[in-house]
């Protein structure tokens, strides 16, 4: 059998062509029941997300079962074939591999490093399991792929650097802090970038939150999303005096924050470390606050300064990964490669088992009264000499070698192999 991937992703295709081909709900059980059904393919497992749709089979005839399967893509999703031919990819046999392990290690990803997609992978997998479309073969290449992921997670530190603005906030505040645990913060405005920010930091620890902003009823609806309360916002000056964190977004025209408004809430907080994100353009925190002792205020430039040089440290632990992929890759392959040798090896077997006893059986009539010992060496004798005539040949047929198949051929026809083992 061979292995064949074809798919579409954020590299090779927009949104809107994305979302057509997406295999959503019960689309998901129905297309996998679909693709299973095609004389060609063997096995099938079907992943689907936001960023791709990636078909993983199994099939004897690899040119039949791609073109089938983009006719299948077409008629399942009701659209034209050339609206999204152009945008597929195929990849086949060990190119299909370091795909895959690509995927599962997040190398393929828009996010380098992010771990969503090896739940998503998971996920597939379970789903494969459950309605019994794979077998041996995409099993063993699902179960290599998530191992392989662990791997590169486990000995590189691709995941371990925030490559977005609200991760690298955190990031930030652990320096400052250390633990977050039992940190309170305060988020200041209601951006986008400031929420997702303050949700990662409660998923960090912090526990005590207040929400203010403008819209006083806007701002009960988020504390109640943060399990917070909510504070109007001519009075967050004197909140602050009681959180260790600020995350500031309003679209204030102006400084909302100065730097002598800061000095009495650092007074009275004893001068305890504050830190502060101001994710706001333009800028609503006083620059000058970061003068302030033990006042920590970094902006949206800050931030993006440290996504930078993450990425270009995702990006190098991203070339250790690839050398573990293709390591994995050729560990998988040799693996694959072995199994053509298999049904030859068992035919091999069966074949010196078959003289073996067709011989013992002129032996025991032409000698009828020999006893039971004697009878016992004889067959013992016989065993040992198929043994050792087999033992060249299907240990050459277990070895890696360029010319596997030519030696595969030359068994067969040397000992009469030829449709005595099951063939794909």
């Amino acid at each position: 059998m061979k292995i064949v991937v074809i798919g579409l992703n954020h590299k090779t295709a927009p949104v809107n062509i994305r979302e057509m081909l997406a295999f959503a709900g019960p689309k998901l059980e129905e297309g996998v029941s679909c693709l299973r059904g095609m004389p060609e393919v063997r096995e099938v497992a079907l992943l689907s997300t936001c960023n791709r749709v990636e078909i993983y089979a199994c099939v004897g005839n690899t040119a039949a079962a791609v073109e089938n399967i983009k006719s299948f893509l077409a008629s399942f999703h009701r659209i034209d074939r050339a609206a999204f031919e152009k945008s597929l990819f195929v990849h086949t046999d060990s190119q299909a591999v370091r795909h895959l392990f690509r995927v599962a290690s997040s190398l393929d990803s828009m996010v380098v490093g992010e771990p969503q997609i090896l739940g998503q992978i998971k996920n597939t997998f379970d789903f494969a399991l459950e309605k019994k479309t794979t077998g041996v073969l995409l099993n063993k290449l699902m179960k290599k792929a998530i191992s392989t992921a662990k791997r590169v997670r486990t000995e590189t530190k691709i995941a371990e650097n925030a490559v977005s603005i609200s991760f690298a906030a955190v990031e930030l505040a652990r320096k400052i802090f250390t633990d977050l645990g039992g940190k309170s913060f305060m988020l200041l405005g209601a951006g986008e970038m400031a929420e997702l920010a303050a949700r990662h930091l409660v998923n960090s620890g912090v526990r005590d939150v207040v929400v203010v902003n403008r819209t006083y009823d806007r701002g009960c609806d988020l504390a109640r999303e943060f399990n917070g309360k909510p504070v109007r916002f001519e009075d967050f000056p004197a909140e602050l005096v009681h959180c260790d964190i600020l995350i500031c977004s309003t679209g204030a025209p102006a400084y909302v924050l100065l730097k002598e408004q800061m000095h009495k809430v650092m007074r009275e907080r004893k001068h305890r470390p504050v830190f502060i994100i101001d994710i706001s353009v333009p800028r609503n925190i006083d620059p000058d606050i970061n003068r302030i002792e033990n006042v920590y205020l970094y902006d949206v430039d800050n931030l993006q300064d440290v996504v930078e040089s993450n990425i270009l440290e995702r990006r190098r632990e991203a070339e250790k990964a690839e050398i573990i992929i293709a390591e994995e890759v050729e560990t998988f392959i040799k693996w694959m490669s072995s199994l053509d040798s298999i049904p030859v090896i068992v035919a091999l077997r069966q074949k010196a088992e078959e003289i073996k006893e067709e011989e013992l059986e002129k032996f025991r009539n032409k000698f009828p009264d020999l006893d039971d010992g004697k009878r016992k060496a004889v067959e013992y004798l016989a065993a040992a000499i198929i043994n050792k005539l087999i033992h060249p040949p299907t240990a050459a047929l277990k070895e890696d070698t360029e010319d596997r198949g030519e030696l595969i051929a030359a068994i067969k026809k040397l000992y009469g192999l030829n449709g005595e083992e099951n063939e794909e």
